[in-house]
């Protein structure tokens, strides 16, 4: 079996990928694949390929004749055309539940950075300014306690039944939206959408990009939130319209927002979200709350787990079966 990676990279240089896979095959690597050319030219003599991000479509695969499996570095395949792949008899598979821990980690993580406005007083420190006072505290800028709040989640997944589950041990009431309208989870209370909004004083989105959530929270949305509202974004970028954002930000519609993702990655300068630089109600990281150490081991070792069943014809974890 040929088994080319085509986004290496993806997963980071200091997890080991080629030499576990080596057992299963010959390897062809490349750091990273972008144009449907570029995929064409890689895959045309692969047998099973292994992506992230680059298109897997008719255009990159009609010459690809031995393809037979591709295996995602990630959950999503939003990169992938299904349909065609099924039609072809390619199996797609994911990796699922690798960053489950990382996400819900980075999601508390945003919220106390925001929450405790630890910028302004890092910042404070570090000016000299703490040292120039008379006083032992310095408490000037107002912070509170989430024991007693409300944390509103939007997709109660594993992740956001992760998230959940820390909120509660911090003293939070839990509330949540099903987008889907599907949850079969009953250890939460499940409330509208407009309940959600007004009644959060955190809220966190861990949901699918879907045609229910493009653009779930815009301008709308955050006007029926509490001023005092913290928003934090790990599913999707486009789940939160970045213009209406930074609206709500300039004109104090919600406190403050931590994001992982962006509707378009990496962060353009049309963006209007990159011309607003105060940390102390915006942090913005570069799509990453997946990327522990320990996740993308796991994200490999689940790759390669799919592989290996699927030449002892037992496919693991297939999207399109």
């Amino acid at each position: 079996m040929k088994i080319v990676i085509l986004e290496r990279n993806s997963v980071g240089l200091d997890v080991e990928v080629e030499a576990r896979l080596q057992e299963l095959g010959e390897v062809d690597s490349y750091p990273n694949t972008v144009t449907v050319e570029e995929v064409a030219e890689r895959v045309k003599d692969a047998d099973i390929v292994i992506s992230n991000k680059a298109p897997m479509r008719e255009e990159s695969l009609k010459d690809a004749k031995n393809v037979k499996l591709i295996c995602e570095f990630a959950t999503g395949y939003d990169n992938v055309d299904i349909e065609y792949c099924k039609n072809r008899g390619i199996l797609v598979c994911n990796v699922r539940n690798y960053s489950t821990a990382m996400v819900a980690q980075h999601s508390i993580a945003m919220a106390l950075f925001l929450i405790e406005k630890l910028h302004y007083y890092d910042e404070y420190v570090k000016s000299g300014a703490y040292a120039a006072q008379s006083r032992f505290s310095h408490f000037d800028e107002t912070f509170w306690e989430l024991d007693g709040k409300t944390w509103g989640i939007v997709g109660m997944g594993n992740i956001g039944r992760k998230v959940a589950k820390i909120a509660e041990s911090l003293g939070c009431r839990v509330i949540f939206y099903s987008a889907s309208g599907n949850s079969t989870c009953t250890d939460y209370e499940r409330v509208d959408l407009d309940t959600l909004l007004a009644q959060s004083d955190v809220l966190s989105l861990h949901c699918p990009l879907s045609d229910r959530t493009r653009n779930l929270i815009d301008l709308a949305a955050m006007k029926k939130m509490k001023k005092s509202a913290v928003l934090i974004n790990v599913a999707r970028g486009p789940v939160v319209n970045s213009g209406d954002l930074y609206t709500a930000l300039t004109e104090g519609e919600i406190a403050a927002a931590g994001l992982d993702v962006l509707e378009k990655e990496p962060i353009t300068e049309e963006n209007p979200l990159s011309k607003f630089k105060d940390s102390n109600r915006l942090i913005i990281t570069p799509h990453m709350a997946w990327a522990g150490l320990e996740a993308r081991e796991r994200c490999v070792d689940g790759v390669y787990q799919n592989i290996k069943n699927f030449l002892a014809g037992t496919p693991s974890n297939v999207v399109n079966g």
